[in-house]
């Protein structure tokens, strides 16, 4: 609590000097963090993971000459999009090889174009997290990720809208299949765009579990879904 109320005064002291010196109001306020950390959800601890509760992060922005006070906006953004947003602000031309957008559509709700899926990867394996290598794909309505390595080359698949919480993985169900080609395709798409490119390989079934308990699981899942 110390620690946030530190932010908070220091955040209420920049304002204090900017309205001192009479530019408050032209001045683009953005107020970020990291992601947070799990609180056992998933049973986990710590972040990294594509789950829901670690994926996102906040974003508060003050602007008047662009930002209705007051407004929310539910498009998704990525901190890649800050530094082309700040450029685009300040009038400089946004480098090619820079990968985010600027965040101006969604600043003046204009947003007509604006993305409906986000690309997430993470590789850092083995290492002292032991999170496992996944990447993937969140739409507005559905996440697609895909764990790799040695010993496993797993799917999960989730519908965020009847189940935000990521309970029931719905990869391998015939009644998602057009779901999951779609997530599929997408998620080739983003891995393209972004240059990704090493990660396309043929896939290979997960070592982990048997052919036979992964078949009763299957069943047992479809059941349980229907």
């Amino acid at each position: 609590m110390q620690t946030v109320a530190a932010v908070d005064n220091s955040v209420g002291e920049v304002l204090d000097y900017l309205e001192e010196k009479g530019v408050l109001d032209n001045t683009l306020i953005v107020y970020t963090s990291d992601q947070g950390f799990f609180l056992g959800e998933h049973g986990f601890f710590d972040k990294r993971f594509m789950y829901e509760p670690t994926l996102h992060t906040p974003l508060l922005m003050r602007y008047p000459p662009m930002i209705k006070a007051g407004s929310i906006q539910k498009k998704m953004a990525l901190n890649l999009d800050y530094g082309a947003t700040f450029l685009n602000l300040a009038g400089i031309d946004i480098p090619g090889d820079v990968q985010g957008e600027s965040l101006i559509p969604l600043m003046t709700d204009n947003h007509d174009n604006w993305r409906t899926s986000i690309y997430y990867h993470y590789y850092e394996y083995p290492g002292w997290h032991s999170v496992r290598k996944h990447y993937g794909v969140r739409t507005e309505t559905h996440k697609l990720m895909k764990f790799y390595g040695d010993d496993i080359w797993d799917y999960e698949m989730y519908d965020l809208v009847n189940d935000p919480n990521e309970l029931i993985n719905l990869y391998g169900l015939p009644q998602y299949k057009d779901i999951e080609d779609s997530l599929k395709a997408e998620l080739k798409r983003l891995i393209e765009y972004y240059k990704d490119t090493e990660l396309m390989k043929e896939d290979n079934p997960s070592q982990i579990y048997s052919d036979s308990y992964r078949e009763q699981w299957t069943k047992e899942k479809i059941n349980y879904v229907m």
